[in-house]
């Protein structure tokens, strides 16, 4: 199972101060050198943490994947065509949200999503949808063309207790093993922290896990470098 790091609150701490510490694309560097197999920014409409020169420089310097969470918009497009990612992962915004609440509405937005999935192909570009574990938006995004889904594991990471953690696991284990029968590659992630990775190591069919900051708030203490190998420590090595 592989790990990507997700590095928009690196950039969150900048922005208190308005400075240039510390340094996103630095801590993405540092997340390379410990292991992680791809770094993730979320770039979006309002810039409230990663910027347009965050992304250049991103694009320039990361050497496993680079992979772009975005809103389907026509600005945010566009910059996805500039800058040319390894993987775009399209992702539901909403401005007063402190992060992402919950995955797309493939169903209720195909014609839509198709369209800019066939633009991002057109470019070379692979796709990503961030999805609830639900079968009828699995289904949708393989009728769009999705590459790749990313199965929100919000609810599973706020479950209070273990029978529900335990049952909210086995809703995820059955939507990755949908996604992998309808031809698509399985990523996971919101969440997710040193605890509540560990049965993920029984799911053969998620290959990736996508988590910012849980590992970013023990790099603060620890360091970037034993943050992530702390992280990769829990996860099965294929």
């Amino acid at each position: 199972m592989n790990l990507t790091i997700n590095i928009d609150h690196i950039a969150t701490l900048r922005e208190a101060r308005g400075g240039v510490d510390p340094d996103p694309v630095t801590a993405a560097h540092l997340a390379e050198l410990a292991g992680a197999r791809g770094i993730v920014c979320h770039l979006r409409e309002d810039r409230r943490h990663i910027n347009d020169r965050d992304l250049r420089l991103l694009r320039e310097t990361v050497k496993t994947k680079l992979d772009m969470e975005m809103a389907a918009t026509e600005e945010i497009v566009k910059i996805a065509i500039e800058t040319l990612p390894d993987l775009a992962t399209l992702v539901p915004e909403k401005r007063q949200e402190l992060t992402t609440e919950g995955g797309l509405d493939v169903r209720g937005n195909r014609h839509h999503l198709r369209d800019v999935i066939g633009e991002l192909h057109r470019h070379d570009i692979r796709v990503s949808l961030f999805l609830d574990p639900v079968r009828e938006q699995i289904a949708a995004a393989r009728d769009v063309e999705a590459d790749t889904v990313e199965i929100h594991t919000g609810e599973y990471a706020n479950a209070r207790t273990d029978a529900g953690r335990a049952e909210l696991l086995e809703v995820v284990r059955g939507a990755a093993r949908y996604a992998r029968e309808l031809g698509m590659t399985v990523n996971a992630g919101h969440g997710l922290n040193y605890i509540n990775i560990i049965p993920f190591s029984t799911i053969a069919e998620i290959e990736e896990v996508s988590i910012g900051h849980a590992v970013i708030a023990r790099a603060v203490l620890v360091g970037m470098r034993r943050a992530v190998g702390d992280m990769l420590a829990l996860l099965p090595r294929g």
